[in-house]
Protein backbone atom coordinates (compact mmCIF):
# COMPACT_ATOMS: atom_id res chain seq x y z
CA UNK A 1 0.00 0.00 0.00
CA UNK A 2 0.89 3.66 -0.85
CA UNK A 3 2.41 5.63 2.08
CA UNK A 4 1.75 9.27 1.97
CA UNK A 5 3.30 11.58 4.53
CA UNK A 6 2.65 15.03 5.46
CA UNK A 7 4.44 17.03 7.93
CA UNK A 8 2.75 19.95 9.38
CA UNK A 9 -0.94 20.36 10.18
CA UNK A 10 -1.63 23.95 9.01
CA UNK A 11 -4.15 25.09 6.58
CA UNK A 12 -2.84 23.18 3.74
CA UNK A 13 -1.30 19.99 5.11
CA UNK A 14 -4.65 19.57 6.78
CA UNK A 15 -6.92 20.17 4.19
CA UNK A 16 -4.44 18.02 1.68
CA UNK A 17 -4.37 15.19 4.63
CA UNK A 18 -8.20 15.18 4.98
CA UNK A 19 -8.80 15.08 1.13
CA UNK A 20 -6.38 11.88 0.37
CA UNK A 21 -8.20 10.42 3.23
CA UNK A 22 -11.45 10.71 1.65
CA UNK A 23 -10.39 9.57 -1.69
CA UNK A 24 -7.72 7.23 -1.10
CA UNK A 25 -7.94 6.18 2.70
CA UNK A 26 -11.11 5.59 2.85
CA UNK A 27 -11.22 2.74 0.08
CA UNK A 28 -7.05 1.75 1.50
CA UNK A 29 -5.34 2.98 -1.97
CA UNK A 30 -2.86 4.46 0.45
CA UNK A 31 -1.72 4.65 3.85
CA UNK A 32 -1.75 8.49 4.88
CA UNK A 33 -0.28 10.15 7.72
CA UNK A 34 -0.31 13.54 9.43
CA UNK A 35 2.76 14.38 11.46
CA UNK A 36 2.60 17.36 13.58
CA UNK A 37 4.21 18.31 16.72
CA UNK A 38 0.69 20.11 17.90
CA UNK A 39 -2.47 17.98 19.40
CA UNK A 40 -4.86 20.22 17.69
CA UNK A 41 -5.31 22.43 15.05
CA UNK A 42 -6.39 26.21 14.88
CA UNK A 43 -6.80 28.25 11.52
CA UNK A 44 -3.51 30.49 11.84
CA UNK A 45 -5.07 34.27 10.83
CA UNK A 46 -7.21 34.01 14.30
CA UNK A 47 -3.84 33.83 16.28
CA UNK A 48 -4.47 37.79 17.02
CA UNK A 49 -7.85 36.60 18.04
CA UNK A 50 -6.47 33.89 21.01
CA UNK A 51 -4.22 36.22 21.55
CA UNK A 52 -6.72 39.16 22.93
CA UNK A 53 -9.11 36.46 24.27
CA UNK A 54 -11.84 37.37 21.63
CA UNK A 55 -11.77 33.77 20.65
CA UNK A 56 -11.50 30.73 23.24
CA UNK A 57 -9.70 28.59 21.35
CA UNK A 58 -10.59 25.63 23.06
CA UNK A 59 -13.86 26.11 21.12
CA UNK A 60 -12.51 26.40 17.83
CA UNK A 61 -9.23 24.43 17.57
CA UNK A 62 -9.67 21.19 16.02
CA UNK A 63 -8.44 17.61 17.48
CA UNK A 64 -6.04 15.91 15.06
CA UNK A 65 -6.92 12.40 16.07
CA UNK A 66 -10.31 12.51 16.02
CA UNK A 67 -10.87 14.45 12.68
CA UNK A 68 -8.09 12.06 11.42
CA UNK A 69 -10.24 9.11 12.68
CA UNK A 70 -13.22 10.72 10.80
CA UNK A 71 -11.55 11.11 7.55
CA UNK A 72 -9.29 7.59 7.62
CA UNK A 73 -5.92 8.84 7.70
CA UNK A 74 -3.65 8.30 10.70
CA UNK A 75 -1.99 10.80 12.66
CA UNK A 76 1.60 11.09 14.46
CA UNK A 77 2.40 14.00 17.46
CA UNK A 78 6.18 14.79 16.37
CA UNK A 79 9.05 17.13 14.80
CA UNK A 80 10.96 16.13 12.21
CA UNK A 81 14.16 15.94 12.32
CA UNK A 82 15.31 14.77 9.17
CA UNK A 83 14.58 13.37 6.20
CA UNK A 84 16.89 10.04 4.59
CA UNK A 85 15.90 10.22 1.04
CA UNK A 86 17.18 7.32 0.15
CA UNK A 87 15.77 5.40 2.22
CA UNK A 88 12.21 7.02 1.85
CA UNK A 89 12.16 7.84 5.71
CA UNK A 90 11.47 10.58 7.79
CA UNK A 91 12.93 10.79 11.61
CA UNK A 92 10.60 12.52 14.52
CA UNK A 93 12.41 13.75 17.14
CA UNK A 94 11.44 11.95 20.82
CA UNK A 95 8.65 13.24 22.58
CA UNK A 96 9.35 14.38 26.71
CA UNK A 97 6.94 15.69 28.91
CA UNK A 98 6.84 18.72 31.14
CA UNK A 99 9.05 17.47 33.51
CA UNK A 100 11.67 15.97 31.24
CA UNK A 101 10.90 12.27 31.09
CA UNK A 102 10.75 10.68 28.01
CA UNK A 103 7.25 9.51 26.47
CA UNK A 104 8.18 8.09 22.78
CA UNK A 105 11.27 7.86 21.43
CA UNK A 106 12.66 9.16 18.02
CA UNK A 107 11.19 7.28 15.38
CA UNK A 108 11.37 6.49 11.72
CA UNK A 109 8.46 7.27 9.55
CA UNK A 110 8.46 5.60 6.32
CA UNK A 111 6.91 7.60 2.58
CA UNK A 112 6.53 6.91 -0.96
CA UNK A 113 5.42 10.54 -1.40
CA UNK A 114 6.51 12.48 1.78
CA UNK A 115 4.37 16.37 1.82
CA UNK A 116 6.35 19.32 3.38
CA UNK A 117 3.55 21.74 4.87
CA UNK A 118 5.83 23.29 7.99
CA UNK A 119 4.24 26.87 7.19
CA UNK A 120 6.29 29.54 8.82
CA UNK A 121 7.56 31.55 11.73
CA UNK A 122 8.37 34.94 12.53
CA UNK A 123 11.63 36.52 11.29
CA UNK A 124 13.68 38.32 13.88
CA UNK A 125 16.34 39.09 11.14
CA UNK A 126 18.97 38.28 14.15
CA UNK A 127 17.67 41.76 15.57
CA UNK A 128 19.49 42.14 19.17
CA UNK A 129 16.65 41.05 22.21
CA UNK A 130 13.81 40.91 20.35
CA UNK A 131 14.22 36.44 21.10
CA UNK A 132 14.30 37.86 25.06
CA UNK A 133 12.06 40.72 25.09
CA UNK A 134 9.23 40.47 22.28
CA UNK A 135 6.27 37.97 21.92
CA UNK A 136 5.96 35.94 18.95
CA UNK A 137 2.46 34.99 17.36
CA UNK A 138 3.02 31.45 15.17
CA UNK A 139 1.02 29.20 17.37
CA UNK A 140 -1.90 28.86 20.47
CA UNK A 141 0.98 28.48 22.99
CA UNK A 142 2.49 32.11 22.28
CA UNK A 143 -0.72 33.18 21.40
CA UNK A 144 -1.86 31.85 24.53
CA UNK A 145 1.37 33.64 26.17
CA UNK A 146 0.47 37.18 25.06
CA UNK A 147 -3.10 36.52 26.36
CA UNK A 148 -1.88 35.57 29.77
CA UNK A 149 0.49 38.91 29.87
CA UNK A 150 -1.92 41.22 28.77
CA UNK A 151 -4.69 40.37 31.31
CA UNK A 152 -2.13 40.63 33.98
CA UNK A 153 -0.83 44.09 32.66
CA UNK A 154 -4.56 45.35 32.12
CA UNK A 155 -5.10 43.89 35.78
CA UNK A 156 -2.21 45.48 37.22
CA UNK A 157 -3.07 48.87 35.45
CA UNK A 158 -6.70 48.48 36.98
CA UNK A 159 -5.83 47.92 40.54
CA UNK A 160 -3.31 50.90 40.64
CA UNK A 161 -6.26 52.96 39.16
CA UNK A 162 -3.28 53.98 36.44
CA UNK A 163 -0.71 55.43 38.79
CA UNK A 164 1.82 54.11 36.45
CA UNK A 165 0.67 56.12 33.37
CA UNK A 166 -0.35 54.33 30.39
CA UNK A 167 -0.82 51.04 29.48
CA UNK A 168 2.13 50.43 26.34
CA UNK A 169 1.89 48.00 24.04
CA UNK A 170 4.31 47.89 21.31
CA UNK A 171 3.77 46.16 17.85
CA UNK A 172 6.66 45.28 14.91
CA UNK A 173 5.77 44.58 11.69
CA UNK A 174 2.57 46.38 10.00
CA UNK A 175 1.49 43.38 8.14
CA UNK A 176 -1.77 41.46 8.63
CA UNK A 177 -1.01 40.25 11.99
CA UNK A 178 0.07 43.39 13.64
CA UNK A 179 -2.67 45.71 12.16
CA UNK A 180 -5.48 43.26 13.27
CA UNK A 181 -4.21 42.77 16.95
CA UNK A 182 -3.34 46.38 17.24
CA UNK A 183 -7.06 46.86 16.22
CA UNK A 184 -8.48 43.58 18.26
CA UNK A 185 -6.32 45.38 21.73
CA UNK A 186 -8.70 48.19 21.47
CA UNK A 187 -12.00 45.63 21.54
CA UNK A 188 -10.52 43.78 24.38
CA UNK A 189 -9.79 46.87 26.11
CA UNK A 190 -13.36 48.16 25.98
CA UNK A 191 -14.90 44.56 26.90
CA UNK A 192 -12.62 44.15 29.86
CA UNK A 193 -13.93 47.86 30.69
CA UNK A 194 -17.73 46.42 30.82
CA UNK A 195 -16.36 43.51 32.75
CA UNK A 196 -15.11 45.77 35.60
CA UNK A 197 -11.96 46.43 34.97
CA UNK A 198 -11.75 50.16 36.89
CA UNK A 199 -10.15 52.73 34.85
CA UNK A 200 -8.98 50.50 31.76
CA UNK A 201 -10.25 52.69 28.40
CA UNK A 202 -9.17 53.23 25.68
CA UNK A 203 -7.40 56.33 26.57
CA UNK A 204 -5.76 54.01 29.08
CA UNK A 205 -4.26 52.04 26.14
CA UNK A 206 -1.09 53.28 24.20
CA UNK A 207 -0.48 51.19 21.34
CA UNK A 208 2.43 51.95 18.86
CA UNK A 209 2.43 50.12 15.11
CA UNK A 210 6.30 50.19 14.05
CA UNK A 211 6.58 49.33 10.23
CA UNK A 212 10.21 49.40 8.23
CA UNK A 213 8.22 49.78 4.79
CA UNK A 214 6.92 53.42 3.92
CA UNK A 215 3.28 51.84 4.70
CA UNK A 216 1.52 49.12 6.63
CA UNK A 217 -0.23 46.46 4.72
CA UNK A 218 2.59 46.75 2.04
CA UNK A 219 0.95 43.73 -0.22
CA UNK A 220 -1.87 45.29 -0.54
CA UNK A 221 -3.25 47.97 -2.91
CA UNK A 222 -2.17 52.00 -1.39
CA UNK A 223 -5.71 53.09 -1.14
CA UNK A 224 -6.53 50.12 1.52
CA UNK A 225 -3.06 50.41 3.32
CA UNK A 226 -4.29 54.51 4.17
CA UNK A 227 -7.83 53.01 4.73
CA UNK A 228 -6.75 50.98 7.15
CA UNK A 229 -4.55 53.42 8.49
CA UNK A 230 -7.03 56.02 8.90
CA UNK A 231 -8.99 53.69 11.17
CA UNK A 232 -6.19 52.62 13.29
CA UNK A 233 -5.17 56.40 13.76
CA UNK A 234 -9.21 57.00 14.49
CA UNK A 235 -8.93 54.25 16.83
CA UNK A 236 -6.23 56.14 19.02
CA UNK A 237 -3.21 53.71 17.76
CA UNK A 238 0.14 55.54 17.04
CA UNK A 239 1.25 54.37 13.55
CA UNK A 240 4.96 54.93 12.69
CA UNK A 241 6.17 53.73 9.14
CA UNK A 242 10.05 53.97 7.73
CA UNK A 243 10.91 53.42 11.18
CA UNK A 244 13.28 50.17 11.54
CA UNK A 245 13.82 48.71 14.98
CA UNK A 246 17.18 48.24 15.78
CA UNK A 247 16.92 46.31 19.07
CA UNK A 248 14.64 45.47 22.00
CA UNK A 249 14.79 45.68 25.72
CA UNK A 250 12.81 44.83 28.79
CA UNK A 251 10.99 48.18 28.50
CA UNK A 252 11.00 48.71 25.05
CA UNK A 253 12.17 49.46 21.10
CA UNK A 254 15.11 51.18 19.86
CA UNK A 255 15.05 52.64 16.60
CA UNK A 256 17.50 53.66 14.10
CA UNK A 257 16.42 57.01 14.52
CA UNK A 258 17.00 57.27 17.82
CA UNK A 259 13.47 56.77 18.95
CA UNK A 260 12.71 54.85 22.15
CA UNK A 261 9.64 53.18 22.42
CA UNK A 262 8.63 52.27 25.53
CA UNK A 263 6.57 49.66 26.39
CA UNK A 264 5.14 46.91 28.84
CA UNK A 265 4.62 43.82 26.67
CA UNK A 266 5.86 44.09 22.75
CA UNK A 267 5.14 41.91 20.15
CA UNK A 268 7.19 40.75 16.68
CA UNK A 269 5.30 40.39 14.03
CA UNK A 270 7.75 41.14 10.93
CA UNK A 271 8.62 39.17 8.03
CA UNK A 272 8.05 35.35 8.18
CA UNK A 273 10.54 32.36 6.97
CA UNK A 274 10.46 28.71 7.36
CA UNK A 275 11.46 26.63 10.36
CA UNK A 276 15.56 27.17 10.62
CA UNK A 277 16.12 23.16 11.16
CA UNK A 278 14.30 23.30 7.11
CA UNK A 279 18.04 24.69 5.84
CA UNK A 280 18.43 22.02 2.82
CA UNK A 281 17.35 19.25 5.32
CA UNK A 282 17.74 16.14 3.26
CA UNK A 283 20.09 17.57 0.39
CA UNK A 284 16.66 19.62 -0.86
CA UNK A 285 17.12 22.96 -2.24
CA UNK A 286 16.24 26.12 -0.06
CA UNK A 287 16.44 29.24 0.12
CA UNK A 288 17.75 32.74 2.23
CA UNK A 289 14.83 31.99 4.66
CA UNK A 290 14.35 28.76 4.41
CA UNK A 291 11.57 27.64 2.30
CA UNK A 292 12.00 24.48 0.08
CA UNK A 293 12.38 25.71 -3.77
CA UNK A 294 9.42 23.62 -6.05
CA UNK A 295 8.85 23.49 -9.63
CA UNK A 296 5.86 24.78 -10.98
CA UNK A 297 4.04 20.83 -9.98
CA UNK A 298 4.91 21.92 -6.42
CA UNK A 299 7.62 18.93 -6.12
CA UNK A 300 10.81 19.70 -4.85
CA UNK A 301 13.27 20.91 -7.38
CA UNK A 302 15.55 17.96 -6.15
CA UNK A 303 13.34 15.45 -5.67
CA UNK A 304 9.70 14.25 -7.39
CA UNK A 305 8.49 12.45 -4.33
CA UNK A 306 8.52 15.62 -1.83
CA UNK A 307 6.21 18.03 -2.80
CA UNK A 308 6.12 21.18 -0.50
CA UNK A 309 2.93 23.78 0.33
CA UNK A 310 2.41 26.55 1.88
CA UNK A 311 4.57 29.05 3.95
CA UNK A 312 7.71 26.62 3.97
CA UNK A 313 7.37 26.32 0.12
CA UNK A 314 9.38 28.86 -2.64
CA UNK A 315 7.27 28.56 -5.84
CA UNK A 316 8.01 31.50 -8.52
CA UNK A 317 5.16 32.45 -10.42
CA UNK A 318 5.72 33.10 -14.43
CA UNK A 319 5.13 36.54 -14.32
CA UNK A 320 7.82 36.85 -11.89
CA UNK A 321 7.66 37.38 -7.98
CA UNK A 322 7.00 33.77 -5.99
CA UNK A 323 3.76 32.88 -4.42
CA UNK A 324 2.79 35.08 -1.37
CA UNK A 325 2.79 33.57 2.38
CA UNK A 326 -0.92 33.51 2.44
CA UNK A 327 -3.85 31.17 3.74
CA UNK A 328 -5.34 31.71 0.14
CA UNK A 329 -2.36 29.73 -1.58
CA UNK A 330 -2.22 27.58 0.63
CA UNK A 331 -5.65 26.34 0.53
CA UNK A 332 -4.98 26.40 -3.70
CA UNK A 333 -1.25 24.60 -2.98
CA UNK A 334 -3.79 21.78 -1.05
CA UNK A 335 -5.84 21.29 -3.80
CA UNK A 336 -2.96 21.00 -6.68
CA UNK A 337 -1.37 18.40 -4.52
CA UNK A 338 -3.81 16.29 -4.29
CA UNK A 339 -4.39 15.99 -8.21
CA UNK A 340 -1.10 15.70 -8.91
CA UNK A 341 -0.42 13.08 -6.16
CA UNK A 342 -3.23 11.23 -7.43
CA UNK A 343 -2.18 11.78 -10.90
CA UNK A 344 1.38 10.37 -9.91
CA UNK A 345 -0.18 7.31 -8.64
CA UNK A 346 -1.60 6.94 -12.12
CA UNK A 347 1.15 7.56 -14.08
CA UNK A 348 -0.46 10.71 -15.62
CA UNK A 349 0.63 14.45 -16.52
CA UNK A 350 0.81 16.83 -13.37
CA UNK A 351 -0.52 20.27 -13.20
CA UNK A 352 1.42 23.08 -12.58
CA UNK A 353 0.00 25.50 -10.27
CA UNK A 354 -1.17 28.98 -10.69
CA UNK A 355 -1.58 31.46 -8.23
CA UNK A 356 -4.84 33.09 -7.96
CA UNK A 357 -5.39 36.30 -6.18
CA UNK A 358 -8.91 36.71 -4.75
CA UNK A 359 -8.29 39.75 -3.11
CA UNK A 360 -6.99 40.21 0.59
CA UNK A 361 -9.20 41.16 3.59
CA UNK A 362 -8.07 43.22 7.30
CA UNK A 363 -10.33 42.44 9.89
CA UNK A 364 -10.04 45.87 12.52
CA UNK A 365 -11.93 43.43 15.02
CA UNK A 366 -15.26 44.86 15.41
CA UNK A 367 -14.92 48.00 14.43
CA UNK A 368 -14.44 47.89 10.55
CA UNK A 369 -12.77 45.29 7.85
CA UNK A 370 -11.69 46.97 4.64
CA UNK A 371 -9.62 45.30 1.69
CA UNK A 372 -9.85 44.20 -1.86
CA UNK A 373 -11.46 41.54 -3.87
CA UNK A 374 -11.40 39.14 -6.67
CA UNK A 375 -7.23 40.75 -7.45
CA UNK A 376 -6.98 38.47 -10.98
CA UNK A 377 -10.71 38.96 -11.89
CA UNK A 378 -10.68 43.31 -12.25
CA UNK A 379 -8.43 45.47 -13.63
CA UNK A 380 -6.58 46.80 -10.07
CA UNK A 381 -9.33 45.51 -7.65
CA UNK A 382 -12.58 46.38 -5.93
CA UNK A 383 -12.06 48.07 -2.54
CA UNK A 384 -14.51 46.64 0.02
CA UNK A 385 -15.31 47.97 3.74
CA UNK A 386 -17.58 47.80 6.77
CA UNK A 387 -20.01 45.15 6.80
CA UNK A 388 -19.85 43.46 3.20
CA UNK A 389 -16.05 43.01 3.61
CA UNK A 390 -16.67 41.84 7.49
CA UNK A 391 -18.78 38.98 5.78
CA UNK A 392 -16.67 38.36 3.26
CA UNK A 393 -13.37 37.89 6.06
CA UNK A 394 -15.72 35.08 7.42
CA UNK A 395 -16.03 33.49 4.30
CA UNK A 396 -12.68 32.50 4.09
CA UNK A 397 -12.48 30.57 7.65
CA UNK A 398 -16.03 29.47 6.66
CA UNK A 399 -14.46 28.00 3.53
CA UNK A 400 -11.46 26.27 5.10
CA UNK A 401 -13.96 24.82 7.52
CA UNK A 402 -15.97 23.67 4.75
CA UNK A 403 -12.55 21.51 3.06
CA UNK A 404 -12.63 20.24 6.48
CA UNK A 405 -15.97 18.96 7.82
CA UNK A 406 -17.92 19.25 4.64
CA UNK A 407 -21.80 21.69 4.35
CA UNK A 408 -23.50 20.52 6.97
CA UNK A 409 -20.96 19.88 9.42
CA UNK A 410 -20.15 23.39 9.11
CA UNK A 411 -23.56 24.92 9.33
CA UNK A 412 -24.10 22.79 12.64
CA UNK A 413 -20.96 25.03 13.89
CA UNK A 414 -21.68 27.92 12.67
CA UNK A 415 -25.17 27.27 14.52
CA UNK A 416 -23.01 26.10 18.12
CA UNK A 417 -21.07 29.66 17.33
CA UNK A 418 -24.37 31.61 17.65
CA UNK A 419 -25.07 29.90 20.33
CA UNK A 420 -22.30 30.79 22.11
CA UNK A 421 -22.31 34.10 21.47
CA UNK A 422 -25.20 34.59 23.53
CA UNK A 423 -24.43 32.51 26.42
CA UNK A 424 -20.33 32.82 26.73
CA UNK A 425 -18.53 35.63 28.16
CA UNK A 426 -17.40 38.00 24.66
CA UNK A 427 -13.92 37.80 25.85
CA UNK A 428 -11.71 34.99 27.76
CA UNK A 429 -10.92 36.22 30.53
CA UNK A 430 -9.01 33.61 32.09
Amino acid sequence: MKKIVIVGGGAGGLELATQLGRKLGRSKKAKITLVDRNHSHLWKPLLHEVATGSLDEGVDALSYLAHARNHHFQFQLGSVMDIDREGKTITLAALHDEKGELLVPARRLAYDTLVMALGSASNDFNTPGVKEHCIFLDNPHQARRFHQEMLNLFLKYSSSLGVNGKVNIAIVGGGATGVELSAELHNAVKQLHSYGYKGLTSEALNVTLVEAGERILPALPPRISAAAQSELTTLGVRVLTNTLVTSAQADGLNTKDGEFIQADLMVWAAGIKAPDFMKEIGGLQTNRINQLVTEPTLQTTRDPDIYAIGDCASCARPEGGFVPPRAQAAHQMAACALHNILAQMKGKTLKNYVYKDHGSLVSLSKFSTVGSLMGNLMRGSMMVEGRMARLVYLSLYRMHQIALHGYFKTGLMMLVGSINRVIRPRLKLH
